[in-house]
């Protein structure tokens, strides 16, 4: 016994000694951060209400590359632009793939997907017949007739509605997944305004909701019982069932011969003809174009609505801004009506308010988790493989070392100015960088850009009756999109 104690502490000292012969060579430590509690590491501090404002303040205390421990999970938080730019774009490969979950991995057929798959050849060619296959500026232009539809239809909704204060959230989440139903579907279920709205609505919500969902089976995968035990597999089970459905039957109405003329040229149409094609080096199959749906649903409905809500909210808040911006829209496009693509291209301010938007509520403030695939050095510590990282959109969009005024809702910053969002400006990245920089970008953008201006153009917008710039909050709701938590309720009064 004597003998064993011994050896256990010979091994503790030589452990410390070498520690301590390590910090005086200067090899690279691990980043600061809070302590954790036993088992569960961080876990308590990664909830999902205001994560990335909770994680901006600890990064104040703590510095802007943190080290934290979500249950078993060594994990990293990046919330300035200075290490941003160090990780995602000098280390870009380390940072370039998907941590293991579960509900992800159950969505996306086994991670079939460009969101949640890991970084891989597989990956590599998905995403490069994705973004050739669907998001070239000539598919984004071909769904152009649908985002200007469905744009209409959303003023035409407002200016008849029997009500005078209109729920401006309700509104954008409306026109989202009209939206996108056209884009990727060829149909509206708005206009069907039963069943099948309905029924859109609840898959929408389903997926919504699963995503933010615990398990602890993906770190410690010998208490997997747990998630049986407390109904969390089954949950799974059924929306990935009725989800599967659902696309089954979009699939089915897109092959049938007597199916109408709109779907021609839309995502699902787009998505089974390179299926048929069948050119690409990796197995395209039903199972990868349901998978891309998904990734499709969730960020072209999400991301859209909760950016036109927040670009109302800061705007109803800023009467001065306000006003600039509708004297520029409606003095470039007169008494014409609408405002289209092209004109958009010719509105510098309301250009910048669009960015300005996304640098102050950027959609989805932390970026998806991404993975270490390999050591790697930032900010001067060393970085190890498997560990999980997350970037705080938010604290970086307001970097003081970056931005001047970072808190305040100044569209004139960007004017005259080459930042943009497409990731090489790592002090404003609300679509990521790198290689997993999102890839519907232009489809998203166009989309957000329309529907603002005309919501700008059509109406002269007012607080509701006793209702004050400051009573309107900028709170946000659980999720990996953070929209409004109080909906956004204005007067809307047609200018045309």
């Amino acid at each position: 016994m004597v003998l064993y104690l011994s050896i256990a502490l010979s091994f503790i000292v030589l452990l410390l000694l070498a520690r301590r012969l390590n910090r005086r060579a200067g090899k690279p430590s691990r980043p600061p951060g809070p302590p954790g509690l036993p088992f569960i590491g961080n876990l308590l501090q990664f909830q999902p209400l205001d994560l990335h404002l909770r994680l901006a303040k600890l990064s104040n205390k703590y510095g802007p590359l943190m080290y934290m421990k979500v249950v078993s999970a060594p994990t990293i938080v990046i919330s300035s632009a200075r290490v941003a730019k160090e990780a995602l774009k000098d280390n870009d490969l380390a940072f370039s793939s998907r941590p293991y979950t579960s509900s992800m991995a159950k969505l996306s057929y086994n991670s079939l997907d460009i969101s949640s798959s890991p970084y891989s050849e597989y990956w590599r060619e998905m995403r490069k017949i994705i973004v050739v296959g669907l998001f070239t500026n000539h598919h984004v232009n071909s769904f152009r007739p649908a985002r200007e539809d469905e744009v209409s239809r959303m003023i035409n909704e407002i200016s008849e509605s029997t009500t005078e204060v209109v729920n401006l959230s309700e509104a954008a989440m409306s026109f989202a997944s009209s939206a996108i139903c056209r884009v990727a579907l060829g149909k509206s279920y708005d206009l069907e305004k039963g069943s099948g709205k309905r029924r859109f609505d609840k898959i929408l919500e389903q997926l919504q909701s699963i995503y933010p969902v615990f398990f602890i089976g993906d770190y410690y995968p010998v208490l997997g019982w747990i998630d049986r035990l407390t109904g969390k597999i089954s949950r799974l089970q059924k929306v990935f069932e009725d989800l599967d459905s659902f696309y089954q039957e979009l699939i089915d109405e897109h092959l049938s011969p007597n199916r109408p003329q709109s779907m021609d040229g839309d995502v699902l149409d787009i998505l089974i003809k390179l299926r048929e094609e069948n050119s690409s080096s990796i197995r395209f199959d039903w199972d990868n174009i349901k998978a891309v749906l998904m990734n499709i649903f969730v960020a072209g409905t999400d991301t859209t609505a909760a950016t036109i809500t927040w670009a109302m909210t800061a705007l109803i808040k800023k009467p001065v801004v306000l006003k600039k911006v509708q004297e520029e829209i409606r003095g470039f496009t007169g008494k014409k009506g609408r405002v289209d693509e092209d004109d958009i291209e010719k509105l510098p301010y309301f250009k910048a308010v669009v960015k300005e938007t996304l640098r102050l509520y950027p959609p989805a403030p932390l970026s998806l988790p991404r993975e270490i695939t390999m050591r790697c050095i930032v900010n001067g510590y060393q970085i190890q493989p498997k560990t999980m990282v997350f970037v705080n959109l938010w604290a970086i969009g307001r970097d003081p070392d970056f931005w001047e005024n970072p808190n305040e809702f100044l569209p004139e910053r960007f004017l005259n100015s080459s930042i943009d969002f497409k990731g090489h400006n790592f002090g404003f990245i609300p679509f990521g960088s790198g290689r997993r920089r999102c890839p519907g970008i232009s489809l998203g953008i166009a989309e957000i850009e329309l529907a603002i201006s005309n919501l700008l153009y059509s109406f002269d917008w007012e607080l509701p009756h006793g209702v004050t710039e400051d009573d309107i909050d900028t709170n946000g709701a659980p999720g990996t999109t953070v929209h409004k938590k109080n909906a956004l309720r204005l007067i809307a009064k047609r200018y045309v």
